[in-house]
């Protein structure tokens, strides 16, 4: 019969009996990083990572960095080195991103990072416990209205409960599992768009498309002629059309927030255009209800359909993105509608090879902004239907890809967050391999 776990209370609550309780510093040693002399131009190059805020959170073991130190820069910060395996947790400002370094690496000050001693636990117990009491360390902070800050004698006196090591392998491996599949689908999602750009720049931009011989089109001898919207020679046969001339373009609108039926218990995706930051768009910024879709300037867009902001700040990178589901969007969203004859595929490409055209008439201060006219009146390439369709036949199954793996990543995503805090804290516990 299976035993029924036994619980006692702790000062962060309820916890098996045969876990522990410990602080941070005594299961570990607390480095808390810096940031050498940036007039130093020595101090940085290409040899060890240097970790700040924004490279955490997008993966588990921190692989990639904004920024790197040289072997000077490493030999000045030594007594701040952060071996593989160092659990790192952000305590300023922004509090709890987190992640685990990859190899040898240093952090600036906003960080304060765990190397573990590994006899009592291991880094990827200390990473999900922190992952998953965010709110508690934040609670430990000072400072004023605008940053928190967890010093790094707050953070070395910060409790943590743990089991046996055997449980804490059984239990990161779970979530890790799922971690590791998340990121994959991501890296697979970015290695696709970057495969389908490589398609549509040889066959649109350098006109090397198959021609009928297979072969490629331009440097085996495929005629060019001279077109002045696009100022450059196109193949024989093609055409430069506009884009509202050949595609329906939309405007959104937000309904009245006055009205609470227009938006208590909608089931209308809405998007605002921090939306556009994801690629695809599977999730609604909030949703509205049949009533406010009437009554308000915003309109259906059918998925897959490009979406481009219609405010942008200066110098920002600015994103287009493709609908995967239907949706509706606020004022600052444009969306470009697909027909049988222009994919959004080919759109989504087009797009953001002319977006330098089209914000170039963004006119405002540090928010700048485009009108429907300048996307309705950019150019756009026509090729003939045969190059188009076997342009699809590429283009599609790639898209289609990208968004199934972005549905599988909110699956997973969700069920990793279900989980984490249960596993965590021994609501549900992982038994040996073999046994109940």
């Amino acid at each position: 019969m299976k035993q029924r776990t036994k619980f006692k209370d702790t000062e962060i609550g309820m916890i098996p009996e045969d876990w522990e309780v410990k602080k941070i510093k005594d299961i570990g040693n607390v480095i808390t990083g810096k940031t050498p002399s940036t007039i130093v131009k020595e101090y940085f190059s290409l040899d060890f990572p240097f970790i700040k805020i924004p490279d955490l959170g997008k993966s588990v073991y921190v692989d990639a960095t904004e920024e790197m130190l040289s072997k000077k820069g490493a030999e000045l910060m030594s007594s701040l080195r952060l071996p593989k395996d160092s659990v790192m947790f952000s305590c300023l400002a922004t509090i709890g991103k987190v992640g685990i370094t990859k190899t040898d690496s240093f952090t600036n000050q906003q960080i304060n990072s765990v190397v573990p001693d590994k006899r009592k636990v291991t880094p990827l117990w200390i990473y999900y416990f922190l992952k998953n009491n965010i709110s508690y360390l934040e609670s430990l902070g000072g400072g004023g209205s605008v940053y928190t800050n967890i010093s790094k004698s707050k953070f070395e006196n910060a409790l943590v409960v743990f089991p046996k090591i055997d449980e804490q392998e059984r239990i990161a491996k779970i979530l890790f599992s799922l971690d590791s599949k998340i990121e994959l689908n991501q890296m697979m999602n970015k290695t696709l768009e970057v495969i389908g750009q490589a398609i549509f720049k040889h066959w649109f931009v350098d006109f090397e498309f198959p021609n009928d011989e297979g072969k490629p089109y331009k440097s085996s001898g495929g005629e060019m002629v001279y077109n002045e919207e696009l100022g450059k020679e196109i193949p024989k046969g093609w055409r430069v059309s506009k884009i509202g001339d050949e595609l329906k373009t939309t405007l959104g609108g937000t309904p009245s927030t006055n009205k609470k039926e227009y938006w208590e218990h909608g089931n209308i995706p809405w998007i605002n255009s921090g939306a556009i930051n994801d690629f695809p768009i599977i999730n609604a910024s909030q949703h509205i209800t049949e009533a406010g879709l009437n009554n308000s300037a915003t309109q259906l867009m059918p998925k897959k359909t490009v979406v481009l902001p219609f405010v942008v700040s200066i110098n920002k990178y600015i994103r287009i993105s493709i609908t995967g589901i239907e949706t509706s969007g606020n004022q600052s969203v444009l969306g470009i509608v697909e027909n049988k004859k222009i994919p959004c595929e080919f759109i989504y490409y087009w797009i953001e090879k002319m977006k330098d055209n089209i914000y170039s008439w963004a006119t405002g201060g540090a928010q700048q902004h485009i009108n429907k006219n300048n996307v309705d009146n950019t150019p756009i390439l026509i090729p003939t239907n045969n190059v188009m369709n076997n342009f699809k036949k590429l283009l599609i199954p790639i898209f289609d890809k990208i968004l199934n793996n972005s549905y599988e990543i909110q699956t997973l995503s969700q069920l990793r967050d279900s989980l984490l805090p249960k596993l965590m804290s021994g609501k549900i516990r992982v038994p040996l391999e073999g046994k109940e």
